[in-house]
């Protein structure tokens, strides 16, 4: 977008010239720009009438106080450095781009970054994001896990990790933390670096610098994917990663009621929004029903059935799968060891499904819509399970 300033100098006697006024206007810059207003093009045109002058001016911002410093900038300037006689009229034009996006800058070497968000919290997100890397490890896949829930990191407890640090190593000339490997998988918290009872009491800024170096201040190497556990709900921290990484496509994880379904619908909007415009790859819908250990074909739908199924359909994205209610899994996250792995099991088969499903939405995205320098994986190939 641009302002357009027509600015006018009152009649005189006097005559003004206009070079001095672009020498002039060559001082001023536009807050930012970084640049003078006449070298960034800001200056769309400049017009003298004896003592008046009119100046056509292109900015990048709709804000108001950026246009109102522009004029007063301008009217200054010409009265110090030209003629202090001079009338001035600015007409300012702003333009904006068609499709705002925010978009972040790739990492070398890894190739798809799927956020695995929710709409709100205790709908097992986190549990679902161990299961999902671990499952894409075992199918032969480079993967990392960013565990960008700031407040509430439980990953170093998933990975049975939580008393590792990482250490800094020299790459390139550079100083870099080298991720925490567990179960052949890449991970970086917060929790690493905070005792387990410490309270992270961050605003919003100090969060998102913390992310950014965990995201970029890393020898993450060469990753098939990189998944990121983002926060419950939507917001600062959400936008915060958006900006800083190209995302690949978003992962939302509900429960069958309807009060998730809902914080669900508004998440699975956030990715779909205009000025985010992240594909998203579909719903997984955790604790579907309940199975007891004893009864493995029976289904018991406690929080309702086919809730986020149907919720997939009603928003026209893909339905990833269902997880049921197994006591096995909140064991195994307790105890550092992701269900995923329990080989021969039903939960084994429930994650190697969606993970195929997961994997598969992630080739549809990357041959139909543009690619970014993130997105390479374009076959199937590795979804099955195998040691490497």
């Amino acid at each position: 977008m641009g302002y357009f300033a027509h600015i006018i100098f009152g009649k005189n006697k006097m005559k003004l010239d206009r070079k001095e006024i672009l020498k002039a206007l060559e001082t001023i810059t536009i807050a930012g720009e970084g640049k003078n207003m006449v070298e960034s093009g800001a200056v769309a045109n400049v017009i003298t009438f004896g003592d008046e002058v009119v100046v056509d001016l292109v900015l990048n911002s709709p804000a108001m106080h950026i246009k109102k410093r522009a004029e007063d900038d301008i009217k200054k300037t010409i009265h110090e450095l030209v003629s202090p006689e001079a009338k001035i009229k600015v007409n300012i034009k702003v333009e904006v781009a068609d499709k705002p996006e925010i978009k972040g800058k790739a990492i070398p070497g890894i190739k798809n970054i799927i956020a695995v968000a929710s709409g709100k919290g205790g709908v097992g997100k986190s549990t679902t994001t161990a299961n999902l890397a671990v499952s894409l490890a075992r199918m032969g896949f480079y993967v990392g896990v960013l565990d960008a829930d700031i407040y509430g990191p439980s990953m170093p407890i998933m990975f049975d990790v939580e008393e590792e640090k990482p250490i800094s190593i020299e790459v390139d000339g550079k100083s870099k933390m080298k991720p925490i490997e567990s179960y052949e998988v890449k991970l970086l918290s917060i929790g690493f670096f905070t005792s387990p009872s410490q309270a992270v009491i961050w605003r919003g800024p100090m969060a998102a610098k913390a992310l950014n170096q965990m995201i970029f201040d890393a020898d993450w190497g060469e990753l098939d994917f990189m998944l990121i556990d983002l926060p419950p709900g939507t917001g600062d921290i959400h936008l915060s990663i958006m900006q800083s990484l190209p995302i690949t496509g978003a992962v939302v994880v509900s429960t069958p009621q309807a009060v998730a379904l809902a914080d669900a619908k508004k998440g699975v909007a956030m990715f779909l929004s205009e000025a985010i415009n992240v594909p998203v790859l579909g719903i997984i819908e955790n604790m579907a029903y309940f199975t007891p250990e004893e009864l493995p074909n029976n289904k018991y739908y406690i929080f309702g059935q086919e809730g986020a199924k149907n919720l997939a359909a009603d928003l026209n994205v893909p339905f990833l799968g269902e997880v049921p209610i197994v006591q096995s899994i909140r064991e195994a996250g307790d105890y550092g060891r992701p269900a995923a792995m329990q080989e021969g099991s039903v939960i084994e088969s429930v994650f190697q499904e969606i993970t195929r499903n997961v994997v598969q939405q992630t080739v549809n995205r990357n041959e139909s819509l543009p690619a970014t320098e993130a997105i390479k994986i374009t076959t199937m190939a590795g979804c099955s399970s195998v040691k490497k």
